[in-house]
């Protein structure tokens, strides 16, 4: 199925009402009236309230596109509206992957969903990886075959498949796996095997520039690196926040337990079932729960405490099963090592880019440092040639005074004066540059 085909069929169709606001923006321009653009503050403020379009999946594989408001999702999945507001695209969130009573939410890069023991919802998107994550969602759970990520190049398909969770562990099926955990496998997948290539495309574009700097250094070479590494320092902060969030799961067993919504679900349904044979063995004792009963023997008082004890039998459950739950985390806690060990990779591959990038600019402040000590010894031995030729000045001025001596009248005195003056003058400045050698302010 090409990516054209997949977008028309999950896209839903362009609203009327869009069509006919353009063509009104478009008959104000030709008319030659400007069309107010100024914000619309009603809309901003209905924004949250209003429909919001979303990609549902089941456990059969099976999509559709459904158009539900924010209310409507936080009761459908008992979700607080915080939780939901980690999803908007609207804001920036680092990733988070939270555990809650029927759901679990998933903010991992682009992949932004809502994962129950029956489906999962994710906001509609054009993002190739959202596309992506239905259609090897649905290839996984109508073929049940765990394969690798489909990428776009063979070297990072290569890459990639070395590295899948399928290879770490040895298994090429993930049928034991509930749905729950398939899902969130497709999406730790992506976002680490996304951010894998941001890491190896940058590391491409890393090296060679990094060594045409130390050959030739130059203002062009130096802003390409501050922007290299400014994409560094972020993508590294992705990285980590995406590691130190499954490792935070690892280390709790408590949201792991939470993450069972099939068990959790089979739970509650075999309770539920175990109370309605139970009201059933007490009416045939001759207690009637389907007998009318008058308003005056079954007050509103009696409803609402048998609707409390429901509600709280419901949570006792749940507790009980996270409990018993607990204690055999093993197969999520396997699924997060392996893309824990994935994730650490990307990390260390960009910490060595780092490095890298660290010893380039030291390896660049050295060369710079000895070609500024050079400059300096060259400015200390023209500033030492020029005193000692000072000295001829001084001999000139000397002799050019109006007053008369026996020297004048000899014809042979003005050589023996730049001869004495010129021997005196080399001696200085080899006494000086021995000075310098001595305390040494110059190399020998």
């Amino acid at each position: 199925m090409s990516m054209v085909d997949l977008k028309e069929r999950l896209l839903p169709p362009k609203p009327q009402s869009a069509i006919n606001v353009r063509d009104a923006s478009c008959r104000a321009s030709a008319s030659g009236c400007q069309p107010f653009r100024g914000m619309d503050l009603l809309g901003l403020k209905k924004r949250g309230q209003g429909l919001r379009s979303w990609i549902r999946v089941d456990t059969s594989g099976n999509s559709q596109i459904i158009e539900v408001d924010k209310f409507t999702m936080m009761r459908r999945c008992d979700l607080p509206a915080r939780d939901l507001r980690l999803l908007d695209p609207l804001f920036v969130y680092p990733s988070t992957i939270l555990g809650r009573e029927k759901a679990i939410v998933v903010n991992l890069e682009q992949i932004r969903c809502i994962i129950t023991a029956d489906e999962v919802l994710l906001l509609n998107s054009l993002d190739s990886y959202v596309l992506q994550y239905v259609v090897e969602l649905q290839r996984r759970l109508t073929s049940g075959v765990c394969e690798v990520w489909q990428s776009e190049g063979p070297e990072l398909n290569r890459r990639r498949s070395n590295r899948s969770f399928d290879n770490v562990y040895g298994t090429t099926s993930a049928d034991y796996l509930p749905f729950e955990f398939k899902a969130l496998e497709i999406a730790l997948e992506a976002a680490c095997m996304f951010l894998d290539s941001q890491a190896a495309e940058l590391e491409i574009e890393a090296y060679p520039l990094l060594d045409e700097l130390t050959s030739k250094i130059s203002t062009i070479n130096l802003e390409r690196v501050r922007r290299l590494k400014s994409r560094l320092v972020a993508l590294t902060r992705r990285v980590q926040k995406v590691r130190d969030e499954i490792e935070q799961l690892m280390d709790d067993d408590g949201d792991m337990a939470e993450m069972y919504l099939t068990e959790k679900k089979s739970r509650m349904e075999s309770s539920f079932y175990g109370d309605q044979s139970m009201m059933g063995f007490r009416s045939n004792d001759g207690l009637s729960v389907s007998a009318p009963v008058s308003p005056v023997s079954s007050p509103p008082e009696s409803r609402r405490l048998e609707k409390s004890l429901s509600i709280a039998r419901s949570r006792h459950e749940s507790v009980r099963s996270s409990e018993s739950a607990t204690g055999s985390i093993e197969e999520l806690e396997m699924l997060l090592e392996a893309y824990f060990v994935l994730i650490d990779s990307t990390l260390n591959k960009l910490t060595s880019m780092k490095e890298y990038i660290d010893d380039t600019e030291d390896f660049i402040n050295i060369q710079l440092d000895n070609v500024r000590n050079q400059l300096i010894q060259f400015e200390l031995l023209l500033t030492t040639a020029t005193f000692v030729v000072a000295i001829f000045g001084v001999v000139a001025g000397i002799f050019g005074m109006n007053f008369e001596i026996p020297l004048f009248d000899d014809s042979g005195a003005f050589k023996w004066v730049l001869i004495i003056t010129g021997v005196c003058v080399i001696f200085i400045f080899c006494a000086f540059v021995w000075f310098f050698k001595y305390r040494r302010l110059m190399p020998l």
